[in-house]
């Protein structure tokens, strides 16, 4: 997938009521962590309520949803480093998947960032979650042969 990849027909295409991604309201909270729980997302050193809050606090951040018959039915969170964008919490109500939302979901995130300057886009995958592997390649993704290292510090 190239940044260049029109938006509008692939969001059109997928199952949502209105064709189209939007940030995410203080309304749609309660029912992304509902998804993201049901998606097998969510761990519980991770408050998904915090990890909302701080995305949609900075002007480099966001979280998108899509909804189907009233309720939010996809989200895709992203962020930008400066150079790198990141997609994290993509996910897709159990029922709709298979259905081209998650893809709409990437894309959309995808041109979040684009439009904000990011030149890469990447994503973690955990590696309990490898079934999800052969979808993002199907977007182009590709490991970067990397590993990824991580610490908790205390913050308030």
């Amino acid at each position: 997938m190239t940044s260049g990849e029109p938006l509008a027909p692939v969001l059109a295409a997928a199952p949502v009521a209105d064709g189209e991604f939007v940030e995410v309201t203080d309304a749609d909270v309660d029912q992304v962590v509902e998804l993201w729980r049901e998606c097998g997302l969510t761990r519980p050193w991770n408050d998904p309520h915090l990890d909302i809050a701080d995305a949609r606090a900075g002007s480099t951040s966001t979280v998108l949803v899509a909804r189907a018959d009233g309720r939010v039915a996809a989200s895709a969170m992203a962020g930008l480093d400066g150079h790198r964008g990141w997609l994290y919490y993509v996910a897709v109500a159990p029922g709709l998947q298979g259905t081209g939302l998650g893809r709409a979901a990437v894309v959309a995130a995808e041109a979040w960032l684009v439009a904000r300057g990011a030149r890469k886009i990447q994503l973690m995958v955990r590696t309990t979650n490898t079934d999800v592997l052969g979808f993002y390649q199907e977007l182009g993704y590709a490991d970067q042969e990397c590993t990824v290292l991580g610490r908790w510090v205390e913050s308030n």
